[in-house]
């Protein structure tokens, strides 16, 4: 289901808040599948794949919205698209594949808003994006494959804006990105991602915005995977990643002030697994990053204001990061996995400053592991990094 709102005035101060209640609840199956069998195209090829439990888009231009949105989602959402290609795909191809049980996207402009929006995927449902290119004997120019598969999503977007919001969202759903790419030759660029997430809300903020926001994420499911495998025979950028996380809380601003009070709590079994191989290659990686928990507050205006608590606990988190050839010039191997990762940051420049509350416990195994396997070639660089608990938070100027 998908709603869409829209409202515009001359004066704020004399219209009334616009005000919505969505009420949501997906019982059943959803699933997409698109199959391309191709031989040889000129331009690329192009696939998009998506399947949605529950969708809300709603939007207010020069007003106020208060909303009050409630989606749970009880069913399996599965998204596959499985490419062949048997001779040529052209100069640039791009593949995306999405699946996603809850999501929600609110926008203002010139307005507030403000709201609680609450997301519940169950025990029962799978929320699984399966995407893979098969062209083991097919010549491509530049190459993008992208899965992802998320069980709850909420994103407030402000320009010239204000909000206050609540976001909560439970998810016990198993959440899998799987895929990847086996390609002969690739002249360009191969870029192929994975991203899996129980939870995730979002806020960024530009034009002058402000915002007070709150969250709160629990994920008991068994399993959070994201895992991309990719083998060519000669690629000039093949590029291998996969990111998977329990909950994501990351608010961005730019304006005078951010507030967030974020609470998570994690005990899946979060997999992050990134293998890719070029018999030749220019320059290859393969990166993977797992994360319990992870929080992001920056404001490139005066003030940031958090108060986090971060509980992993349960099955552990794991990357798993390899790339192999056998003669090429550079080849990169990075493997991060986190138990729980909070960030903050303010504008120097603007007279910055910070007020800061975090609280971190990791009581799951936390491993990280990179290996790479090349016969010969330039520079070899290989990165690996488990951490329990990690924390930064600085005062700096932007691009700096």
């Amino acid at each position: 289901m998908l709603v869409a709102l829209c409202a515009a005035a001359t004066s704020q101060a004399q219209t009334p808040p616009s005000e919505v209640i969505n009420n949501q609840i997906q019982l059943g199956d959803v699933f997409a599948t698109q199959t391309l069998n191709v031989v040889e195209v000129e331009d690329g090829v192009n696939a998009e794949t998506s399947a949605s439990g529950n969708a809300l888009v709603g939007s207010v231009v020069d007003a106020d919205l208060s909303l009050t949105s409630n989606q749970t989602m009880a069913g399996p959402a599965i998204a596959q698209t499985p490419v062949n290609v048997t001779a040529d795909m052209g100069a640039a191809s791009q593949i995306n594949t999405t699946a996603m049980g809850n999501t929600a996207d609110v926008q203002a402009t010139r307005g507030t808003l403000t709201g609680v929006i609450t997301q519940i995927a169950t025990f029962a449902p799978e929320v699984t994006a399966r995407g893979m290119l098969e062209a083991d004997e097919a010549s491509a120019g530049d190459v993008g494959l992208a899965t992802t598969a998320l069980a709850n999503s909420a994103s407030v977007g402000l320009t010239n804006g204000s909000a206050g919001v609540r976001v909560n969202q439970t998810s016990a759903a198993p959440v899998l990105a799987d895929g990847g790419a086996i390609i002969g030759y690739v002249s360009g660029t191969a870029d192929v991602s994975g991203l899996a997430v129980g939870n995730t809300a979002s806020l960024v903020g530009t034009d002058t915005s402000a915002a007070r926001a709150a969250t709160w994420q629990s994920n008991t499911s068994t399993l959070v995977q994201a895992s991309q495998f990719t083998a060519y025979g000669n690629a000039q950028t093949p590029t291998t990643s996969a990111t998977a996380a329990g909950n994501i809380a990351a608010a961005v601003n730019d304006g005078p002030l951010l507030d967030l009070t974020a609470s998570q709590y994690n005990q899946a079994y979060v997999r992050a697994q990134a293998e890719g191989s070029s018999y030749q290659f220019g320059a290859g990686t393969a990166s993977a990053y797992g994360v319990g928990n992870s929080v992001l507050a920056g404001d490139n205006g005066e003030a940031v204001v958090l108060d986090n608590v971060q509980l992993n606990t349960g099955g552990g988190v794991e990357a798993i990061a390899s790339f192999g050839g056998a003669e090429g010039y550079d080849a990169y191997s990075h493997a991060s996995a986190v138990g729980n990762d909070a960030t903050a940051y303010s504008c120097s420049s603007c007279a910055g400053s910070m007020s800061i509350d975090s609280r971190q416990t990791n009581s799951a195994d936390v491993g990280a592991t990179a290996t790479t396997n090349v016969g010969s070639g330039r520079l070899i660089t290989g990165t690996s990094s488990a951490v329990g608990n990690n924390a930064s938070f600085y005062v700096t100027r932007p691009g700096s």
